[in-house]
């Protein structure tokens, strides 16, 4: 219970910067992998451990989608392991940095999983449409194609967001971080993964369910061009 307190309160003051996050990661899903992380570090486990529990829970959640009649007990099931997936994808990083720094091996398993996971997410899903179409209005191959959508804007952006992290140069050592803004904070809502996974909670409502998808797909979608074109503005301004 010592190194449990002990960890974690390092980890309050180890955090990264707030900029450019969502207000649910922010005061959601970070305090919940922070409280994971050190739970995880009193255990003993490793950064590529705890990656691997939230591959774990992520994934269970997205076969159930696919595999299982949609209900109102179901959609609990999945955004509750969704979420608890999500809160050890942060935990991860957080112990890692408790314990001095991650490896590249560990950052790279990391955003493999991540990939993976919104891809099968909204294959899935997908396969759900198709699979069960009276129960959620799906008959007309045309919603077959919102899931592959929200699954190309989705990877897109992850893809861009981690390409352009890396292109663009590092600020110079001991300049201040930018302060985080809340209106930045509240705009990205609707393509937090966490919120994403709220939208599971109406799986059993069919329809209700289909319509809330396909509208955080079209938000996944403007999101992706505003991000785009924000990325390259940033990156053409960077010398060669």
């Amino acid at each position: 219970m010592a190194r449990f307190g002990t960890a974690l309160q390092e980890l309050r003051g180890a955090q990264k910067s707030a900029k450019g996050v969502s207000l649910y990661s922010r005061f959601v899903n970070r305090p919940a992998g922070r409280y994971l992380a050190a739970a995880s570090h009193a255990l003993g486990l490793t950064p590529n451990q705890v990656t691997l529990v939230s591959a774990a829970f992520s994934f269970a959640a997205i076969a159930a989608v696919a595999l299982a009649a949609p209900s109102w007990g179901l959609g609990v099931a999945v955004w509750a392991a969704l979420a608890v997936g999500f809160a050890f994808d942060s935990a991860d990083g957080q112990l890692a940095r408790l314990r001095g720094g991650g490896s590249a091996a560990g950052e790279w398993l990391d955003h493999v999983v991540d990939c993976a996971k919104l891809t099968a997410l909204h294959t899935c899903v997908l396969i759900a449409f198709h699979r069960f179409p009276d129960a959620y209005g799906t008959s007309g191959d045309g919603w077959l194609l919102v899931p592959l959508g929200f699954q190309f804007a989705s990877v897109v952006t992850f893809f861009g967001g981690l390409l352009t992290e890396k292109l663009k140069p590092r600020p110079a050592p001991g300049s201040p971080a930018a302060a985080p803004s809340t209106v930045r904070a509240v705009a990205l809502l609707p393509v937090d993964y966490g919120v994403f996974c709220l939208v599971f909670l109406v799986l059993g409502g069919g329809a209700l369910f289909r319509w809330a998808y396909a509208g955080l797909g079209a938000f996944a979608v403007l999101f992706l061009a505003a991000f785009l074109a924000k990325w390259f503005r940033e990156l053409s301004a960077v010398p060669r």
